[in-house]
């Protein structure tokens, strides 16, 4: 099992005040900021006929899609809700109408497991795929902030399961059907349809060739738009929480000055923890993807004084994870995109976004 290597560089340090001046720190503070995401790209149109082939799927399970996805067009629904839509049906019934339920809901029947209390309408109702999925997506979008969940988190809004992540294996092949589906081809790459844990591939911090503020020397402009120093850890996973809830261009959402709402900087990885509690953004012990990883000052080789943080990439099973970041390792590769993986008992804290929970 690995642990972090050494965190020898400073490579947490947010922009002090005295280099940006006082100007910069009000225009960073009355920068605007972009809305959340209200729709994530607007619903697509069915495309389907006999000769429609999918892998894996027999051609009443495609209508059966079709018919979700129908349902979401007439309700002017999110490209990505008919994505959760469909990903609700394949956890609940595989895409098939069952007239007969479960243990838990012995009166569950159709494409979602619809229960027969008076929510989801008559018998009838609940076996129609249209009308059924009518009626969940209206569920759907009664969900407050749905749009900006973790798929499987907002299909559990819903049906209120007793797993909250049971519907996440399905998720890529919702997506799949979706876009197989659909009249036009579409990804979700730099849309707002972002979604917590799948935010990026690998390097894809903006300004990874811009100087650091070593390099740009005295009066040089080394901060990036998030006002954090370039190439900095804390710029590079402010970036990812910036992208994780859907602002992945200027202005963004989240910015060193307007982080918190006590008027005080995010700062330096130091102080990372304090902003997330000052935020009321939940924390824990257990690492989800997309999540900060918080390094206290020294904690797991981190830079005595200011800590350091990174980012979840991935969860494995024997107790380790894979943490991606900036300004991780020692000269000559700081400033520089890494990859490691750490033993999940190393960092002092994990930080989650508003739309995670710690899964224990």
């Amino acid at each position: 099992m690995k642990t972090a290597r050494r965190l020898t560089t400073a490579g947490a340090v947010a922009v002090p005040l005295v280099l940006f001046g006082l100007i910069f720190s009000v225009l960073l503070l009355l920068a605007p900021v972009k809305p959340a995401a209200a729709d994530c790209g607007p619903a697509v149109s069915v495309s389907l006929d006999a000769n429609t082939k999918v892998d894996g799927y027999s051609q009443e399970q495609l209508k059966n899609a079709a018919a979700i996805m129908g349902a979401g067009k007439a309700l002017d629904l999110s490209v990505k809700g008919q994505m959760i839509s469909v990903m609700v049906s394949l956890g609940e019934s595989g895409l098939r109408v069952l007239d007969y339920g479960d243990g838990p809901g012995p009166d569950s029947r159709g494409l979602f497991q619809q229960r027969d209390n008076g929510a989801w309408g008559s018998y009838a109702d609940r076996m129609d795929p249209t009308i059924s999925a009518t009626n969940f997506i209206k569920a759907l979008q009664k969900v407050e902030g749905w749009e900006l969940l973790e798929p499987t988190l907002a299909g559990n809004k819903v049906q209120r399961n007793a797993d909250p992540y049971h519907y996440q294996k399905y998720w890529p092949e919702a997506v799949k059907l979706v876009q197989e589906l659909s009249d036009g081809k579409f990804s979700l790459e730099g849309s707002d349809c972002a979604i917590p844990g799948n935010s990026g591939a690998g390097d894809d911090y903006p300004w990874k060739h811009s100087p650091t503020w070593m390099q740009a020397g005295p009066g040089a402009a080394a901060a990036s738009p998030l006002g954090m120093f370039h190439r900095e850890c804390v710029d590079f996973a402010l970036w990812r929480v910036n992208q994780q809830m859907g602002s992945t261009s200027a202005p963004f959402k989240f910015l060193n000055g307007n982080f918190r709402p006590d008027g005080q900087r995010l700062g330096s990885a130091l102080t990372w923890k304090a902003g997330w509690d000052a935020k009321g953004w939940p924390t824990g012990s257990v690492p989800r993807v997309g999540a900060v990883v918080w390094y206290a000052p020294g904690a797991g080789g981190a830079d005595p004084t200011f800590g350091h943080v990174a980012v979840v990439k991935a969860v494995k099973d024997n107790g380790t994870y894979v943490e991606e970041g900036y300004n991780g390792n020692p000269p000559p590769d700081d400033h520089n995109y890494y990859t490691r993986t750490v033993s999940s008992d190393v960092p002092s804290a994990f930080l989650y976004l508003p739309t995670q929970e710690e899964r224990t």
